[in-house]
């Protein structure tokens, strides 16, 4: 299995006790520069591997390739963990990385784990309280995915977003409680409890 691991932005006391502790089980910690390097250091050596800051796409598609062929010996027989800046859901090369060990690797699993991102970090960093909502961008003008909090009444909300052209959509209700659940599309619910939260893509 691999596992895509949120660091945190970059405060060695920022690393969840979740991170600390798939960081002592990996077989293998990989990371992808030396600011990763040295958080995951506190608790175990990591092979570092290469990914260009470039707009090469081809130069990305081989390094991508080459990585993950370090990667999937690990991964295919124990723990392999990839240790990131902030957190792998969030403007991450690990999404393009599993996409290309799935197609050379389709038996190995990949899952991620949660870490602080720079969305979260900023506030603190800044004290911005974020109480109503706000856009998230990386300059592109047309989203293509809005993440809706507090979604009580789900069925509705998808209805809405439909006519806006938003055609898949997860809804997690209570996550990462013991009670944890995941709808997608049609199996999305009328009601939910209001620790909800509903993810719209385009």
């Amino acid at each position: 299995m691999l596992v895509g691991l949120g660091l945190g932005p970059g405060n060695p006391e920022l690393l969840t006790l979740r991170a600390v502790r798939l960081l002592k089980e990996a077989d293998t910690v990989f990371v992808p520069g030396r600011i990763a390097a040295d958080l995951v250091a506190p608790y175990r050596e990591s092979v570092m591997l290469d990914f260009p800051m470039t707009g090469d796409e081809d130069r990305i598609r081989a390094c991508l390739e080459a990585n993950a062929e370090k990667i999937a010996p690990v991964a295919k027989t124990g723990l392999a963990v990839f240790g990131i800046l902030g957190d792998p859901n969030f403007f991450s090369t690990f999404s393009r990385l599993t996409a290309i060990l799935a197609e050379r690797h389709p038996g190995i699993a990949c899952r991620t784990e949660p870490g602080i991102s720079a969305i979260t970090a900023f506030a603190s960093a800044a004290d911005v309280p974020l109480a109503g909502s706000f856009i998230v961008s990386d300059g592109n003008k047309d989203p293509s995915a809005l993440i809706r909090l507090k979604a009580r009444h789900p069925q509705k909300i998808v209805s809405d977003l439909r006519r806006e052209g938003y055609r898949e959509f997860v809804l997690v209700e209570r996550m990462f409680f013991s009670d944890m659940k995941v709808y997608r599309n049609d199996e999305i619910p009328e009601k939910t409890d209001y620790m909800s939260v509903l993810y719209a893509g385009r």
